[in-house]
């Protein structure tokens, strides 16, 4: 039996309408539970792994002493703030006018959090965004102010080390883009100590784009051989405003990583792509789901995948264009390459359209490593094992073709 619900004291456990919202999202993942394979959202992921009792929910503060010293995790200038076992250990000294970075509990009753934390996201449905939600502590309230354009990106550096503990971490964060703003925000998950760490990181972001701003996300995931992580991304756009997403997924026995965007208004632009590359056990899914609720509006997503053993790929992709979303496009691809006879690889891409006069399409494929072109690369000199390499770095880097921050795309490149 799972203790992934754990009757713990938490931060202002006596502040009312806080002990409100985590009541009432803990009671709805007491009632919802784990979700198997007969769930429509999950039936390509199983979720054995998190049916254990030995989850460790970390004290209220981390008591590594050296993870509160600012260690620079990226190779290039950000503003960078570094979590240790899912609670924030460092924060920007300076940041520049127009940027607020607070805690998330403190913007629950100085700012505008309260009213928007989970306002589109159904927890009914969402269980793991219930469970973080029963957790709310962690986190951090992000606001980019009218007109702000930021040069340096915002950089989230997350490190597990679990002490030989199988861990439960919940983090979840808030970010408002404000009209006419423009920023960065990167997430980097690693870890210390064992290859084989167990632990479970359960992060939410929810992202809200006001009229015209503009938002770079990307991400990086390399945890642990035995780690689960678990990500819901919800996105909001205003009028005229433009995310460009990209995740890399790499280490980790589960790993999941779901985004729900709703264009509401017109001229909204939505690009995400993303890539992974696995091996040995792996389960790595992304889940997309695209809502188009309004004219002249455009997605485009583009994922690649690698799996070699006997790892297991997962993409999801639907699109949704409302009733009278004229003038929308909405484009989704899925391409991925076996190493190995026991890899897997599920892809459901869905395509949900109510109006006329709109361009949609979607494309999946799955194939091997071209062996004529190995065997050449072989003739001139370069050992298998560098062919593969090379041909799988030359595979996944179309997913970059958005990036336009050379620095961000360089570190990118190094990732895949």
């Amino acid at each position: 039996m799972s203790n992934l619900l754990q009757d713990i004291e938490l931060e202002l456990s006596d502040f009312p309408p806080l002990f409100s919202v985590r009541k009432k999202a803990a009671d709805i993942f007491a009632a919802t539970g784990i979700p198997s394979k007969k769930d429509e959202n999950w039936k390509y992921t199983g979720l054995r792994a998190l049916e254990r009792d030995d989850f460790v929910v970390p004290p209220a503060e981390c008591h590594h002493d050296h993870c509160h010293e600012h260690h620079a995790v990226l190779p290039f200038d950000a503003y960078e703030i570094n979590f240790c076992n899912g609670h924030v250990c460092h924060l920007p000294h300076e940041l520049p006018k127009g940027v607020l970075i607070c805690s998330l509990l403190e913007a629950f009753s100085e700012y505008e959090a309260k009213k928007k934390l989970n306002r589109h996201i159904d927890l009914s449905k969402n269980p793991f965004c219930a469970l973080n939600t029963a957790y709310l502590q962690n986190g951090l309230y992000i606001e980019i102010a009218k007109g702000t354009k930021l040069e340096k990106p915002i950089s989230f550096c997350y490190k597990t080390k679990t002490d030989g503990k199988n861990l439960l971490l919940n983090v979840h964060n808030l970010i408002v883009a404000k009209q006419d703003s423009s920023a960065k925000i990167l997430e980097c998950f690693y870890y210390e100590g064992e290859q084989k760490s167990e632990y479970f990181l359960n992060v939410v972001n929810e992202i809200f784009l006001e009229k015209n701003a503009s938002l770079t996300h990307c991400k990086v995931q390399n945890d642990a051989f035995y780690a689960n992580h678990i990500a819901y991304n919800s996105i909001v756009q205003k009028e005229g405003s433009s995310y460009n997403g990209f995740c890399m997924q790499k280490g980790a026995n589960i790993g999941r990583n779901e985004t729900r965007a709703e264009l509401l208004e017109r001229n909204c632009k939505f690009v995400l792509n993303g890539a992974y590359k696995m091996n040995g056990w792996a389960l790595l899914d992304t889940t997309t789901d695209i809502r188009h609720l309004s004219p002249d509006t455009y997605s485009k997503q583009i994922i690649r995948g690698v799996a070699g053993g006997k790892a297991h790929g997962v993409f999801q992709g639907r699109i949704h264009i409302s009733e009278g979303s004229v003038n929308t496009e909405g484009s989704q691809q899925h391409k991925a390459i076996l190493l190995s006879d026991d890899a897997e690889i599920d892809c459901k891409p869905e395509l949900e359209i109510y109006a006329d006069d709109v361009k949609c399409s979607h494309g999946a494929t799955c194939g091997e490593l071209d062996q004529e072109m190995i065997f050449y690369m072989q003739s001139r000199g370069i050992s298998k094992e560098d062919a593969e390499k090379i041909l799988i770095e030359a595979y996944l880097l179309e997913t970059l073709e958005n990036i336009e921050d050379t620095q961000i795309k360089d570190w990118l490149k190094n990732e895949l």
